[in-house]
């Protein structure tokens, strides 16, 4: 059993163990002379863990074994913990297995209450992975494709094993605190609804100065005994504009506008919901303060009162592909798919469209024989869609003042964030699974991964 020692045996024992590995890989090398470069390194690998973890546990031990000179208080009764003996203790790590003797007090009063000090110092996880470990699987966890296949990159990565349901439980565990706390925190910033208040909740990350753009959207995953069900996503983004280069064609052109930095907050939730998350996602970019904050999206109503709501200065846009994309529809079902005057009225109708002559748009749709048109409710309500929405629909000032007219952060979200890792065919996720991965792809793809696993710790 190890007990601290001095430095100078720390070392010397270290240095026996390394002198004993280096042997041992000269007789292995003595067997297979023969050897490629590849196989050498296995090998050494496979060594070095066994070394590592060796050392790390000797290393603990040799400094602590968690023996306390004035012995806690317990909890439930408030009486002195005694003393009771030691306890081994198993750990996978990065850098091989080890194992650490570790003192243990109980309440002699209650019966259950055990106290092991070295665990809290070192902050040992109870299912005998370290935290580094859990971290490298909890990464691919959520970047394979399944778990099984995160489970042999981990193998390979770290020359460790571990199985796919380990690694799903590290990784849906992870999700799962994630989750926890940003409910907690979505309805202190939402009753809060004021910036100045909601800093004190969340921590600012990644803050927005000059311009930021909010976009909202829906997809599909696939729930175990539930079928297909919707998840909602907000995405913000930095806006950087830069003047456009003129020509002799075009001597007043459009600024240039790029997104980065994305950030993300999805989960199946409802309209409500996802406007809580939104606003506590606004509030640790610091979107208030933003000289000038726009939302590009698609029609649905439930979008524009949530992101309205929480920010009544925004400039709320319909996505340019959307809005001209149903033009094309328009001019399909009244003329014939097709047809050349369906493409002329398209043409010219999405060129009016694009030179902010929404009113003529307007007219053009309201003039259209729609007694004799066949086609969806929803292609025949566009008169009215187009004419409620002249004010979202400005694109050539929109243009000009540097606002992004599609909401393509948000559809690629969805796609990259979510869809790629989580749908698929077969039975499907648990609901409650299925809301903790998307908490923890959230702050994967946001860049939080790291800052997001320490402060679940």
């Amino acid at each position: 059993m190890s007990r601290p020692q001095s430095r100078v045996r720390r070392k010397a024992a270290f240095m026996q163990e390394a002198e004993k590995m280096y042997e041992e890989l000269e007789e292995w090398y003595d067997k297979h002379p023969e050897a490629s470069f590849g196989e050498i390194e296995a090998e050494a690998r496979k060594q070095r863990r066994k070394l590592m973890g060796k050392m790390l546990g000797d290393f603990v031990n040799g400094r602590d074994v968690g023996v306390q000179i004035e012995a806690q208080k317990c909890e439930a009764c408030g009486a002195k913990m005694e003393f009771e003996g030691y306890c081994g203790w198993n750990i996978h790590g990065l850098e091989g297995d080890s194992r650490l003797e570790r003192a243990y007090y109980v309440c002699p009063h209650c019966k259950g209450q055990t106290l092991f000090p070295l665990d809290q110092k070192l902050k040992l996880r109870p299912d005998h992975w370290s935290e580094g470990a859990a971290r490298v699987a909890t990464r691919h966890g959520l970047q394979s494709k399944s778990f099984d296949k995160a489970a042999e990159l981990y193998s390979d990565s770290t020359g460790g094993n571990m199985s796919g349901d380990s690694l799903r439980r590290i990784t849906e565990g992870f999700g799962q605190r994630l989750e926890e706390k940003r409910e907690k925190e979505a309805q202190q910033v939402y009753a809060e609804q004021r910036p100045e208040a909601a800093q004190a909740i969340v921590t600012v990350t990644h803050p927005i100065k000059e311009q930021a753009s909010i976009s909202t959207d829906g997809g599909m995953v696939l729930l175990r005994s539930e079928g297909w069900k919707e998840f909602k996503m907000s995405v913000i983004s930095e806006v950087r504009v830069k003047a456009g280069k003129p020509s002799a064609t075009e001597p007043h052109p459009d600024p240039q506008v790029s997104l980065h930095r994305h950030s993300y907050q999805v989960g199946l939730w409802t309209a409500d919901q996802i406007g809580q998350h939104q606003y506590l996602e606004g509030t640790r970019r610091q979107v208030e303060g933003c000289a000038q904050l726009g939302s590009p999206n698609d029609g649905a109503v439930w979008i524009n009162r949530i992101t309205t709501t929480n920010y009544p200065q925004i400039v709320y846009s319909i996505d340019w592909a959307h809005a001209s994309g149903r033009l094309s529809s328009v001019g399909k079902a009244a003329f014939g798919d097709g047809t050349t005057q369906a493409q002329q009225w398209a043409h010219e109708t999405i060129d009016r469209l694009w030179h902010g002559q929404v009113a003529e748009v307007v007219t053009a749709l309201q003039t259209l024989d729609w007694e004799h048109i066949s086609c969806l409710d929803d292609i025949r309500n566009s008169p009215a869609y187009f004419e409620n929405r002249q004010s979202n629909m400005e694109y050539a000032r929109l243009r000009q003042m540097g606002f992004p007219i599609g909401s393509g952060a948000v559809e690629g979200g969805i796609n990259t964030v979510v869809h790629h890792r989580m749908k698929r065919q077969g039975r499907g996720w648990k609901r409650n699974h299925a809301q903790s991965m998307m908490a923890a792809l959230g702050e994967l793809h946001s860049d939080r991964f790291l800052l997001a696993w320490q402060a679940s710790y």
